[in-house]
């Protein structure tokens, strides 16, 4: 899956709790929030802000952020719902979510899970995202792109 497959099916499945998303889903889509995160800050900096000079450099600040304010909102549901779908895919349920409140080790623990390999085969929370489904008419249904054409057994 590359950058567009992924923020495609991120932003469409943006309150979809079920199922699963395999890491390169989950990672590119990270990629992709904190990469606009950061332009849209230097835009609110650069309309709204003010900067200070010092001598050996300088320091930029804003108290308006709209843009990317806008953009945060924009996505918080799309980022929730993929670490949730990330966590299913490693077998956890939501709830190991609320493990971020512990101070450092929640998030170390978040973090190696969200950047472990899936469960491979079907797990409680639904098939494998590497190995694509196909329906009645031999498409398929699922993100995963395969280029071995499916063959039926007619």
């Amino acid at each position: 899956m590359n950058l567009q497959q992924s923020v495609r099916t991120c932003l469409r499945k943006y309150v979809t709790f079920s199922g699963r998303a395999q890491r390169s889903e989950y990672w590119w889509f990270i990629l992709f929030v904190v990469t606009v995160n950061f332009a849209l800050t230097l835009l609110d900096s650069a309309l709204f802000g003010s900067v200070e000079t010092y001598g050996s450099g300088f320091s930029a600040t804003t108290d308006t952020p709209v843009f990317s304010g806008i953009f945060n909102l924009l996505v918080l549901l799309p980022t929730v719902s993929a670490v949730v779908r990330r966590l299913h895919d490693v077998n956890r349920s939501v709830w190991w979510y609320l493990i971020v409140l512990i101070p450092l080790i929640g998030a170390i623990m978040m973090l190696v899970w969200l950047a472990s390999k899936g469960t491979v085969g079907q797990n409680r929370f639904g098939p494998d995202p590497m190995k694509p489904s196909y329906d009645d008419d031999g498409d398929t249904q699922d993100y995963s792109p395969s280029r071995i054409p499916h063959v039926t057994n007619d």
